[in-house]
């Protein structure tokens, strides 16, 4: 079994292969549990990780405590595993997290989510529809099965208290007050945030998560945001800042969230992102790349030891 290549599946995906110190690796960080389907060469059919003789009582063979996994594939469970061709599986083995999804999965649902939004009335129920597809595709190392729980009439008070606001505002005839519904929507969106964080959940379990930063604090970065606009390139040093400040205030876990990600790895990106945005076509695939960076570029480490923990 040693000499075997491993696969599971999560969220109806293959990932994989993973050699059987890289396979243990992830059974004892609990990305792999007894309820997880699994395969190798000379089983007949996907089993349960907790059918398969062995695999759960055997040992963990000794290895370095970060080992890089081999890339996973996508394929959905009616077939045996073929070779790895990518690193969908990265985050598993690895302190920083992965994101992928199906360009045609996002388009679609991008467009409904797009009209609904201008539609306002069917926002927040389309919105946890969205999240609910989006969030299980992001890979977090110890964290199985991440998912979104957010009912949407949590925020349903809030978001049409603010819609209220802003036209009341607009009805005043004063551009000063007019100006203020961008406020609204910064608070709105501090809000989405706090919502959002407070409802993942990882196999079915709430994660107790929070987001611990000021809307004060919000309201700063996005009007530095602003300003920074003027400097022509500055804007992407200060989103990155404004990125690492906002990993830095989820709290509720042992681990400390890090956004490594530099100002020009972003301009850069950025830049090439909106060259091909501009031919409408690629705007999905821009859209995932900028997403996979992103996930590529945030850690998990142990808040005690300052190392990777998974």
């Amino acid at each position: 079994m040693s000499d075997r290549a491993w696969f599971y599946a999560d969220g109806g995906k293959q990932l994989g292969p993973f050699s059987e110190t890289q396979f243990r690796d992830l059974i004892a960080n609990g990305t792999v549990s007894g309820a997880s389907y699994v395969w190798t060469s000379g089983m007949e059919n996907w089993q349960r990780a907790q059918d398969v003789p062995g695999l759960l009582d055997r040992p963990r063979p000794p290895g370095p405590p970060n080992l890089a996994s081999a890339g996973g594939t996508g394929n959905n469970l009616g077939g045996m595993p073929t070779a790895a061709s990518g690193t969908n599986a990265g985050a598993a083995t690895g302190g920083s997290l992965w994101i992928d999804f199906g360009i045609w999965d996002l388009t679609w649902r991008s467009i409904v989510l797009g009209i609904c939004s201008m539609l306002i009335i069917p926002l927040p129920w389309v919105l946890v529809w969205y999240l609910q597809w989006l969030v299980p595709h992001l890979q977090v190392r110890g964290r199985p099965n991440l998912s979104f729980q957010g009912p949407a009439m949590q925020i349903v008070p809030w978001y049409f208290g603010a819609i209220v606001v802003m036209v009341a505002l607009a009805m005043t005839g004063s551009d000063v007050l007019s100006n203020l519904s961008i406020v609204v929507q910064m608070v709105l969106q501090w809000l989405f945030i706090k919502w959002l964080v407070a409802n993942l959940a990882a196999d079915g379990r709430p994660l107790g998560l929070s987001f611990s930063g000021s809307v004060w604090a919000f309201l700063g970065w996005a009007v530095l945001g602003v300003v920074s606009v003027i400097t022509i390139i500055g804007w992407a040093w200060v989103y990155t800042a404004w990125m690492r400040w906002f990993c830095n205030n989820i709290q509720g876990t042992r681990r400390a969230v890090v956004f490594n990600g530099s100002g020009l790895e972003f301009l850069w990106r950025a830049v090439v992102g909106a060259i091909a945005c501009s031919f409408i076509i690629p705007i999905p695939w821009v859209y995932r790349w900028m997403m996979r960076w992103g996930a590529s570029q945030t850690e998990l480490f142990s808040r005690d030891a300052g190392a990777v923990n998974g």
